[in-house]
């Protein structure tokens, strides 16, 4: 990596490029907030209009930096101008600067994510790319000495925010600051977003929190669907959904400030609407993908008693009565893994969820997925208590996808599938194909139509990962 420096383009326009009064000006935002004290955050949600807009939303959450240390910050934010599909890009440069001095680049950590393809430098992306550097006065002024780690993202998918995201908790610790830098609905016709033209203030508040509930609840899916849903224009929904990718179980997503451009200028015909969020936690390293499971690695009594447990789980949920029933984790159920969980009513579908990318050891995996497809599969009613005896329970535990050249790389019946282009992304388990009696076009054509995409959308600008499953139910054992 060559040493080179990136002169931010952002001073004098959003904000000064006087030093002394850019470091006066964000003193003075800090000052003025008061947000909840909590401890050391893992990761904050921050604004990245003019800092007369929303620097002091921006403040609540940066505040809670003060007086702490961070060994690297990591700063996510959306590319608004150089489109870039499923890939992130990160500036071959050594630092950055801004009227408040040099940042440096942590380059050895920057050269082990080039290891994914979907990291990738391109210099277009960065220039005038105003989302990750209108973060870096404040994130000065409130830590000093850092090492920055600057990613643009692209338009990217549920699998490549996942991959990404998996990428950076390989290698991420308790040091690490995790920055997503998002501004939430722009309205207005200058937009080509008008949902409603009545009561515009409390319909932008129930459209910004109804989305940054499900940030706060860590639902990745659901969050994505409900930009899909609502149109609802977050322009770093890409850096968010990496973000949630990211976050272990034990972490808690907090808002901190809430407000528009409406707020301030009394315009609601054109207003962008800013929040601010703190996550409190601490991030710790995941082990790298091992490697894949052979087939005999769970063994018969591995595979009896992680079905039993998710039929316990489920009876429990139901608050149906019966014995309690306690897993003791083997060294197989430990392992890093993804998991579905497909339930059969009578030979018909009723229900499937799971988690594509490993994260987590198989069992807890198992644990939280058998509840998601028996009651959070949205295209079935809640399991009822009476059903609880006609159904019968497969559990997939997957290998870790990887990218393949073409989807004639595909083998059908060996490899479950995520296809992405842009922002829709679908995947199928290996057993799908077989089951209905599918070749690869076709199977391929089901796959883009579920994703939202036309029947023949996956033979040009799709992107395909592949993985393997073992594959054991109440009926195979």
């Amino acid at each position: 990596m060559e040493s080179e420096i990136l002169r931010s383009e952002l001073a004098g326009t959003w904000y000064s490029d006087n030093p002394e009064q850019l470091a006066r000006e964000i003193d003075a935002y800090l000052e003025r907030a008061k947000p909840e004290e909590m401890g050391k955050p893992m990761a904050l949600i921050l604004p990245h209009a003019g800092y007369r807009y929303s620097g002091m939303v921006a403040a609540h959450g940066v505040k809670l930096l003060q007086g702490k240390r961070y060994g690297r910050v990591i700063v996510l934010g959306p590319s608004h101008r150089v489109p870039m599909l499923d890939t992130v890009s990160i500036p071959d440069v050594s630092h950055i600067e801004t009227p408040l001095g040099l940042i440096e680049i942590d380059r050895d950590f920057v050269a082990e994510l080039w290891g994914n393809e979907r990291f990738q430098s391109y210099p277009q992306a960065h220039g005038s790319e105003h989302s990750v550097q209108i973060e870096l006065p404040f994130l000065q002024r409130a830590l000093g000495h850092f090492k920055l780690v600057p990613i643009v993202c692209g338009e990217l998918g549920m699998a490549g925010a996942e991959s990404i995201a998996r990428t950076l908790r390989e290698r991420i610790d308790a040091d690490t600051l995790v920055v997503v830098s998002s501004d939430f609905t722009h309205y207005g016709r200058n937009f080509d977003y008008v949902p409603f033209t009545e009561n515009i203030p409390a319909n932008l508040k129930s459209l910004d929190l109804g989305a940054f509930r499900l940030i706060e609840q860590k639902k990745l899916g659901d969050f994505l669907r409900y930009i899909d849903n609502t149109g609802a224009t977050i322009c770093g929904r890409s850096p968010i959904a990496v973000l949630l990718a990211m976050l272990p179980d034990s972490a808690r997503v907090r808002l901190l400030k809430y407000e528009t451009s409406g707020d301030l200028t009394g315009d609601w015909s054109h207003c962008v609407s800013y929040i601010s969020a703190a996550v409190s936690g601490a991030w710790t390293k995941i082990d790298k993908v091992p490697a894949p499971v052979a087939e005999g690695g769970l063994s018969e009594s591995d595979r009896r008693q992680l079905l039993a447990y998710a039929r316990y789980l489920i009876s429990k949920q139901l608050k149906r009565n019966g014995p309690d029933f306690e897993l003791a984790p083997t060294p197989a159920m430990k392992q890093t893994m993804g998991a579905f969980v497909t339930l059969h009513k009578h030979g018909q579908l009723r229900g499937c969820i799971g988690e594509i990318f490993p994260r987590r050891a198989l069992h807890a995996a198992i644990a939280e997925q058998a509840l998601n497809a028996a009651f959070h599969d949205p295209r079935f009613p809640k399991l009822r208590e009476d059903e609880l005896n006609d159904i019968d329970i497969e559990i997939s535990a997957l290998t870790a996808p990887h990218s393949v050249p073409s989807f004639e790389d595909i083998e059908i019946g060996k490899h479950g599938i995520v296809l992405s282009k842009g922002m829709c992304s679908a995947v199928f388990l290996p057993q799908v194909a077989p089951e209905q009696g599918w070749d690869l076009s076709t199977t391929l054509s089901h796959l883009a139509m579920k994703a939202g995409l036309g029947p023949d959308d996956w033979k040009s600008g799709c992107q395909f990962q592949v993985f393997e499953a073992i594959v054991f139910g109440e009926k195979t054992g």
